[in-house]
């Protein structure tokens, strides 16, 4: 029998998102994991040994070298999954390489695109000198529930009635797992920049029709939001941030927001004005990471919500229990009524996600979500936090090419 062909996928980055990623690739069929590489050999010879462990890919090779990875022959297509602070240098490194006679198909970047929209375009010019296909990975715009209930009220309700006009979405959990997320400048801003790119994308997704690209069919109009330091600026919290990770900065005299909240409204394709409203914090206070999803429509809706599992543990306090994540990310307990995501990378859209943009790589096609949207919610976010900073409704046309926020340069503390 011929085997069928697959894409060799090299993974760049070998932290939290890194074996995410590998982990959901047990449902990719058009890709192996060839190659991994990060900062110390030590990390990527580890993710490449969960590769292989669970079989996504045989002989996986570990590099501490983003360029050996990218010369590497099996190695077809990219996934640049590093911290937002280095890139920008991780996709400069990439096209030399190309330039130099390296031969790739494509390349798939991790949210967010840049830490400014200075940043995401010159990514964007960068992979596109070269001609490589592009990918941006939002995996909420492929969970299946989003996609299924996005289907069916567009096919169903709107159809019908008349196209959406309110989508409500919010990702709330406890905090990040490293230090750096917790930075400002690192990060480029705190969970409006973390995780407001989640929502703002996944918004967009489900108030346009399926198979049309969100920047078809809406146009911006105006942005009002606004950011708080509710828990982790307190000084107990504070405190706790840096026993908890080391090299945190002391957030009594250098936040970054733990709560934002922003809507934004939109014409549509019909004319229609529309709103896309997002609340994300970093202090929820629940069993874990929550995500909602609301779409409201003329005379229809959907609702999603990942804390409402199909199936659900009990554990009593006579029990011992270690700390861990093995119910579902960012676990806050251990003890009572836990509720379980039965398999989080295919819930929370990594595995549809990675099945798609490897089969349109393998096919030498542009995936649904490219860089160009990357670029899109850059501008939305730092839109939304100049609206942030001077309280006030933000309306396009708006230059934020240039824009930092206050929280990335360190000079924000609403405490003072």
């Amino acid at each position: 029998m011929a085997q069928r062909p697959v894409l060799g996928v090299g993974i760049v980055g070998a932290g939290f998102i890194g074996e995410f990623h590998v982990r959901s690739w047990i449902g990719v069929r058009d890709a192996d994991v060839v190659a991994v590489a990060s900062r110390t050999r030590e990390s990527a010879a580890r993710l490449a040994g969960i590769a292989q462990e669970i079989g996504v890919g045989d002989d996986v090779v570990a590099h501490d070298d983003v360029r050996a990875l990218v010369r590497d022959d099996r190695v077809d297509a990219v996934w640049v999954l590093t911290p937002n602070d280095v890139r920008l240098e991780t996709v400069r490194a990439i096209v030399e390489e190309v330039r130099a006679g390296a031969k790739l198909t494509g390349i798939a970047i991790e949210k967010p695109l840049g830490r400014t929209v200075a940043e995401a375009t010159e990514i964007l010019e960068l992979v596109e000198s070269v001609g490589l296909l592009h990918a941006y990975l939002e995996n909420q715009v492929y969970s299946p529930a989003i996609t299924r209930a996005h289907d069916l009220v567009w096919r169903r309700g709107a159809s019908e009635a008349g196209s959406p006009y309110l989508a409500r979405c919010a990702e709330e959990h406890s905090g990040p797992h490293k230090a750096w997320f917790w930075d400002g400048a690192k990060q480029g801003g705190g969970v409006l920049s973390d995780m407001m790119c989640h929502s703002v994308e996944a918004g967009r997704f489900l108030l346009t029709p399926p198979g049309v690209d969100p920047a078809d069919w809406l146009t911006p109009v105006s942005v009002t939001a606004s950011i708080q330091s509710l828990k982790w600026g307190r000084p107990a919290y504070a405190e706790r941030l840096m026993e908890l990770y080391p090299g945190a900065p002391d957030y009594r005299e250098r936040p970054s927001e733990d709560y934002a909240r922003a809507a934004w409204e939109f014409v549509n394709g019909d004319g229609e004005t529309v709103i896309a409203e997002g609340t994300t914090s970093w202090s929820y206070v629940g069993a874990g990471l929550r995500l909602s999803f609301e779409l409201l429509g003329p005379e229809y809706s959907m609702q999603s919500d990942t804390l409402a599992t199909e199936s659900k543990v009990f554990l009593s306090r006579e029990l011992g229990q270690q700390e861990g994540e093995d119910m579902l990310e960012k676990q806050n307990a251990e003890q009572g009524l836990m509720p379980v995501v039965s398999d989080e990378a295919a819930s929370y859209g990594y595995t549809g996600e990675n099945r798609h943009v490897a089969a349109c790589f393998r096919r030498g096609e542009q995936p649904m979500e490219s860089l160009r949207n990357g670029v899109a919610v850059a501008e939305l976010l730092m839109a939304a936090y100049l609206s942030a900073q001077t309280e006030q409704t933000v309306r396009w046309p708006v230059d934020v090419s240039d824009f930092v926020p206050d929280v990335a340069q360190g000079t924000w503390n609403p405490r003072r």
